[in-house]
C-alpha cells in the first residue's frame, strides 16, 4: 500500500545544511554511542522543571523537525507503553514507516527511539547527540535529559522520513516535553490513576486535566472508558477545543480464550489474537481498535488484515512476559498500586488457585504499601532485592517490612543472586515465580535471566541423568542407540562424529557395534586451546588419552584427521533439550563453535528422556539441532515447529508420525 503523503517535502541533505544550526567546535574524535548516553543521562530529568520553553527553543534551533511529522500522542497513567506498541505494530503491518518514542528503557537506552521496529543505531545516536549538545550547551536555560532526547528523536524521525510517529508522554501531558508538537492526528488517553501527585495534582480530575493537555484543536481523541470524573474532564476539554471524542467501547470486545502464549478475543464480531497477557491488555486493545477506527475516519488506510497481523505479532517486554516455563517465570514491570492490582487479577486468571513466589524490589518513594496490599493474598513468599536506582528501598528493609506483614521473605545481595534464589525455591516448591516492583528491577532481570536460567536448567539436567540408576542408564542407552541405528540419518551416513560418555552422559559406544554401523567411519571430538575442536578417527583402542576435562579423546598421532565437511552425521552430548530441538551443552561452547563448519552434516543431540525441558531460551550462538535422539524416541525440528507438544519421528523411515 502507499503511505499517506507528507504535508511537506522530506528534509534533504541540502535543506539540512540550511537549518539554523550554531557553529560546532571541532572535536578530536567523534562521540561514541556510550559517550552520547553518558552525556544525556548526566543532564538530569525534567520533573522539577516542567514547561515547554526549552524543548521548543531546541527544536527551533534544529529547524522544527516535528512540524514535518504526524503523530499519535499517547498519555495516561498505565498502559501507555503497551498501547503505543500495538499502534506501532498495526501501522507497520499496514505499510507505514513508523517512529516509536517511549520511556523509560529496560536494557538499552536506544529502545526509546525506534523506526519500523529497529532501535536507533549507536552511530546515529552519537552523531545526533553531538549536534544537539552543541545547541543545548549554548542555551541560557539548559534542557533536561528528557527534553534533549525528545528533540533528538524528532530529528531522527524526520531524517528517517517516518510517515507517523507513535509518541508516548513522559509524565503528565500539558507541560510534558512531547507536547511541543502541533495537533496530532490522534490524541489517546489511557487509564488514569493517582500518580506523581506532587507535580500533576491531588485528585483524578486535576490529573486528567493535565493529561488532557495533549488534546488540541484539529485532532481526534479516543480515551479509556474509566472513572466517570475523568471522562467528564476529557469530555469538557474536547468540547472546548472542538475535538471529536470517542470512548473505547469495551463492551464490543469479548474474551474467547487465553493461555500463557496469549489471548483470543473478538471485537465487534471479528476474532483477534493478542500475544500480550492480562485482561488489562484487552482494555488497551479496545482503546487501540477504537483509535484505529478514528484514524480510518480521517483517511488513514489500515486494512483489517494489518490490524490482525499487528495485534498477533506485537511484543512489549516486561509486561506479564513469560521468560521461562520450567519453572514458570513471569516478568512484569508493575510499579504502582494500579499495576499491582492488574497483576494480581491476571495471576488469578492465568494461575487459578496457585500462590506464587515474588522476586521483588521497589523504590523507596513509591507507595509500596499499596503495591503489596494487592499481591500479598496470592503470595507464597518473597525474594527481596535492591533495584538498580539510588531511590531504591534496600532489600533487607523490604524483607523486614514484608515479614512484619506476616509474609515469608528472604533478602539477597544482588539481583543476580535473587534470580538464582527464586529459581532454587521454585524448583523445590513447584511454584511459579513473578518478578515485579520496579522497571529498574525489570530491566536488570531481563538482562541476566537467560544465562542464569540456562545454568539452572543445565544443573537440573545433570541431576536428572545422574539420578538414574546404573541399570536404568544402561537400558536407556541401549534404546537410544537402537533409535539412532534405525534412523535414516544414520543409515545414510558414511562418516559419523560421536563422543565417549563421561559423568552420566548417554553412552553411544554401542552404536559402533551395531550391524547398521558396518562400513562407516567414526570420528570423535578433540578439544584444544580451550576454544577449538577437531574431529579425529582413532586407530585402535590404545589411541586414547584423557582430555582437558577428563573426556576421552583420540591421540593425534594415533588418529586420522577428519575435515568437518566430511561428516554426514554429528551426535552431540547435551545436558538438556526441548521439543524445539534446542540443546544445552556443558557450557564450554566447543560444539557450537565447531558445528557451523559441518556444512553437509545432519546435526543431532543425544540425551536421556529424563533430561527434557519444557523450553530452553536459545541464544544467538546456539546451533539448532536437526534431531534429538533419546531413549524414548526422536524429536524432529519440523514437528516441533507445528506444536509445542513432543512429536516423534519413525526412526526407520525418517517420517514424522
Amino acid at each position: 500500500m502507499t503511505a499517506q503523503p507528507m504535508t511537506t517535502q522530506p528534509m534533504t541533505a541540502q535543506s539540512m545544511t540550511e537549518q539554523p544550526v550554531a557553529a560546532q567546535p571541532a572535536m578530536a574524535q567523534p562521540m561514541t554511542a556510550q559517550e552520547a548516553v553518558a552525556y544525556l543521562e548526566s543532564c538530569g530529568w525534567s520533573a522539577v522543571r516542567l514547561g515547554l520553553g526549552r524543548t521548543k527553543e531546541l527544536l527551533e534551533k534544529l529547524g522544527d523537525p516535528q512540524k514535518h511529522l504526524r503523530f499519535i500522542h499517547v498519555a495516561g497513567s498505565n498502559g501507555k507503553g503497551s498501547t503505543c506498541a500495538m499502534f506501532d505494530a498495526v501501522l507497520r503491518a499496514a505499510g507505514y514507516r513508523t517512529g516509536l518514542y517511549t520511556s523509560p528503557y529496560l536494557q538499552d537506552f536506544r529502545e526509546r527511539i525506534q523506526v519500523n521496529g529497529e532501535m536507533i543505531p549507536g552511530e546515529a545516536l552519537a552523531a545526533l547527540t553531538e549536534r544537539v549538545r552543541t545547541l543545548a550547551d549554548a542555551m541560557e536555560d539548559h534542557p533536561s535529559q528528557f527534553e534533549l532526547v525528545t528533540a533528538l528523536a524528532m530529528q531522527y524521525f524526520y531524517e528517517q522520513r517516518c510517515d507517523v510517529v507513535v509518541l508516548e508522554v513522559g509524565m503528565g501531558g500539558a507541560l510534558d516535553s512531547t507536547n511541543a508538537i502541533d495537533a496530532p492526528e490522534l490524541a489517546v488517553i489511557t487509564n488514569i490513576g493517582l500518580e506523581h501527585t506532587e507535580y500533576l495534582g491531588n485528585t483524578l480530575e486535576e490529573i486528567a486535566a493535565t493529561k488532557a493537555g495533549i488534546i488540541k484543536t484539529g485532532c481526534a481523541c479516543v480515551c479509556y472508558d474509566g472513572a466517570p470524573e475523568v471522562t467528564a474532564v476529557l469530555r469538557e476539554v474536547c468540547a472546548q477545543r472542538a475535538v471529536p471524542l470517542t470512548l473505547a467501547a469495551r463492551g464490543a470486545l469479548q474474551s474467547t480464550g487465553f493461555d500463557l502464549d496469549g489471548q483470543d478475543f473478538s471485537w465487534k464480531g471479528t476474532p483477534f489474537h493478542l500475544r500480550l497477557l492480562g485482561a488489562h491488555q484487552l482494555c488497551n486493545a479496545a482503546l487501540v481498535l477504537t483509535g484505529l477506527e478514528a484514524l480510518a475516519a480521517r483517511g488513514w488506510r489500515i486494512p483489517a488484515s494489518a490490524v490482525a497481523e499487528g495485534l498477533r505479532e506485537v511484543r512489549w517486554p516486561a509486561r506479564l512476559e513469560v521468560l521461562g516455563r520450567e519453572p514458570l517465570f513471569i516478568l512484569d514491570g508493575g510499579h504502582n498500586p494500579q499495576c499491582a492490582e492488574a497483576l494480581a487479577q491476571s495471576l488469578d486468571r492465568l494461575l487459578p488457585g496457585r500462590r506464587v513466589l515474588f522476586l521483588t524490589g521497589v523504590l523507596a518513594d513509591k507507595d509500596y504499601a499499596g503495591i503489596f496490599d494487592r499481591v500479598l493474598p496470592c503470595a507464597r513468599g518473597f525474594v527481596c532485592v535492591t533495584p538498580d536506582s539510588p531511590r531504591s528501598l534496600d532489600a533487607a528493609a523490604l524483607q523486614a517490612y514484608l515479614e512484619a506483614r506476616g509474609a515469608r521473605a528472604v533478602a539477597c545481595g544482588s539481583i543476580e543472586e535473587g534470580v538464582e534464589k527464586a529459581l532454587e525455591l521454585a524448583g523445590e516448591e513447584d511454584a511459579p515465580v513473578v518478578a515485579f516492583g520496579s522497571l529498574y528491577l525489570a530491566g536488570r532481570v531481563r538482562s541476566v535471566f537467560p544465562a542464569l536460567y540456562r545454568a539452572w536448567l543445565r544443573r537440573g539436567g545433570i541431576r536428572a541423568r545422574d539420578g538414574l540408576s546404573p541399570e536404568a542408564r544402561a537400558v536407556g542407552a541401549a534404546r537410544a542407540v537402537e533409535n539412532i541405528a534405525r534412523s535414516a540419518a544414520f543409515q545414510r551416513a558414511r562418516t559419523v562424529l560421536l563422543y565417549r560418555a563421561v559423568r552420566g552422559e548417554l553412552d553411544l559406544e554401542g552404536l559402533t557395534r551395531r550391524p547398521e554401523a558396518k562400513g562407516k567411519r567414526f570420528a570423535y571430538p578433540r578439544c584444544r586451546n580451550g576454544l577449538d575442536m577437531d574431529a579425529l578417527a582413532p586407530e585402535g583402542e590404545d589411541a586414547w588419552t584423557p582430555g582437558p576435562f577428563g573426556i576421552p579423546e583420540p591421540l593425534p598421532e594415533r588418529a586420522a584427521a577428519v575435515a568437518p565437511e566430511e561428516l554426514d552425521l554429528v551426535l552431540c552430548p547435551c545436558t538438556r533439550y526441548d521439543a524445539a530441538c534446542v540443546r544445552l551443552g556443558m557450557g564450554g561452547g566447543y560444539y557450537d563453535r565447531y558445528l557451523p563448519r559441518c556444512t553437509g552434516a545432519v546435526v543431532a543431540a543425544a540425551a536421556f528422556a529424563a533430561q527434557e525441558a519444557a523450553q530452553i531460551p536459545a541464544e544467538a550462538w546456539d546451533v539448532p539441532m536437526d534431531l534429538v535422539f533419546t531413549d524414548e524416541g526422536v524429536y524432529t525440528h519440523a514437528a516441533a515447529e507445528r506444536s509445542a507438544a513432543p512429536q516423534f519421528a519413525d526412526p526407520a523411515e525418517g517420517r514424522e508420525l
